[in-house]
């Protein structure tokens, strides 16, 4: 009966003695050399001019007036525009819009007391924006929200009752330059000495003083 195991070769043991050791030096040789190839790529880069610009000290122009059009940063309302038709909370995804709008019983008016945006909850899909016939609601350019406190991420729009526009889509308003808004709502997180160039975190603010009841 045949075997089905085949019979080991025995080669010559001088041959085989020496392969440890050429393995271990080519992979010394492989190492080395490419240990020295990037070194080569890193120092060749030492005499060149950099890529990379400092921000936001050293550019042209603010990064915000060179995004496209198209671009979908932290939202924005102008509420001179707002009919306080609620389309745009109703088709927000995840509820990061907080809208609230009275009628005055007296004059019959309805007037917006709260307009809040989340944009620490805020995907920047879009939707809301799409649903706004008025153009009331809309992405800005404007990208920088970092706050040291999520309840500095709730952008309070209505600080004072605002009565609803009643113009007809497309004849409200002249709407304010994009990102003038927020400019006013958010809260800036640095600010810079105009003395040193060096930023520093913005003051806190100070905690609204007692009425004169309260203090009794």
């Amino acid at each position: 009966m045949v075997s089905a195991v085949p019979t080991p070769v025995k080669g010559d043991r001088s041959s085989t003695q020496g392969a440890p050791l050429r393995a271990w030096l080519q992979d010394i040789t492989r190492a080395s050399t490419s240990i020295f190839e990037g070194l080569a790529v890193t120092m060749s880069w030492m005499f060149r001019r950099p890529a990379t610009i400092q921000y936001p000290d050293r550019i042209d122009k603010p990064v915000q007036e060179m995004l496209p059009d198209g671009y979908r940063g932290i939202l924005e309302v102008d509420l001179l525009r707002c009919s306080g038709c609620m389309l745009c909370q109703r088709a927000c995804p995840i509820d990061c819009l907080d809208i609230v709008v009275v009628k005055d019983p007296q004059t019959k008016g309805r007037f917006i007391e709260r307009f809040d945006i989340d944009i620490g909850k805020c995907m920047y899909c879009g939707i809301c924006s799409e649903a706004c016939n008025f153009d009331a609601l809309q992405h800005t350019t404007e990208f920088e929200g970092s706050a040291t406190s999520l309840d500095d991420l709730l952008l309070h729009f209505a600080t004072r009752p605002v009565p609803v526009s009643k113009h007809k889509a497309g004849q409200g308003p002249a709407r304010r330059p994009q990102g003038s808004i927020l400019r006013e709502v958010i809260k800036p997180l640095y600010t810079r000495d105009k003395r040193t160039g060096v930023d520093h975190l913005a003051p806190a603010e100070a905690p609204p003083a007692p009425a004169k009841g309260d203090e009794e």
